[in-house]
């Protein structure tokens, strides 16, 4: 178990004059806001793991139970209740099936929230290496906007306002979850679980 780390955030913009705008403070909200992206990503892929695994269990312990019950029938007059305890048994696994496709399709948006982590990153690195635009504050703004807009969440809206703001990576995921849980019909409780390096 790794132990939390303390990250005292960049000093909020509202206080910032363009005399004391820093490049360096930028990069450290870009920085926190990737950390915010990869933790938040994580957390909810334990989340479909979770439900993958319980849902393959229930899956096997279903088609257990069904086995045992063919075993069951001796007697024609077992037929209605075999029947019934069959249809009861299919509708539990249809449920479990449905969960576990919806827990795969979530990959897809663990891809794509990745690879906006990692485009993210990339352009960081391309103005930090440009010395024309390294300390331009609109150019850091467009780019920000521009990782703003690619978000589809509003769980990952309001985590970016609260870095970009100068916030804590910890209280920006607590607002993530909030906004997920709200949104979402799966809420979860998990923020406090998420470790930070």
């Amino acid at each position: 178990m790794h132990k939390k780390a303390v990250i005292t955030p960049p000093t909020p913009p509202s206080s910032i004059t363009l005399d004391d705008w820093s490049h360096v403070r930028e990069t450290i909200n870009m920085l926190y806001l990737a950390i915010c992206q990869i933790e938040a990503t994580l957390s909810d892929s334990n989340a479909s793991v979770e439900t993958l695994t319980h849902s393959f269990t229930a899956l096997a312990e279903h088609n257990h139970a069904m086995n045992a019950n063919i075993q069951a029938v001796n007697e024609p007059q077992d037929l209605e209740a075999f029947k019934k305890t069959i249809a009861d048994t299919t509708d539990k696994m249809n449920v479990n099936i449905k969960k576990s496709v919806q827990a795969f399709q979530f990959y897809d948006r663990v891809c794509q929230r990745l690879d906006h982590v990692s485009s993210s990153l990339k352009t960081v690195s391309g103005i930090m290496s440009n010395n024309d635009s390294l300390h331009i504050p609109a150019e850091w703004r467009r780019i920000q906007n521009t990782i703003k807009n690619s978000y589809t969440m509003e769980a990952e809206h309001a985590m970016f306002e609260h870095i970009m703001q100068g916030g804590s990576i910890e209280e920006a995921l607590d607002i993530y979850q909030q906004h997920f849980n709200q949104y979402t019909s799966h809420p979860r409780n998990d923020a406090d679980n998420i470790e930070l390096f």
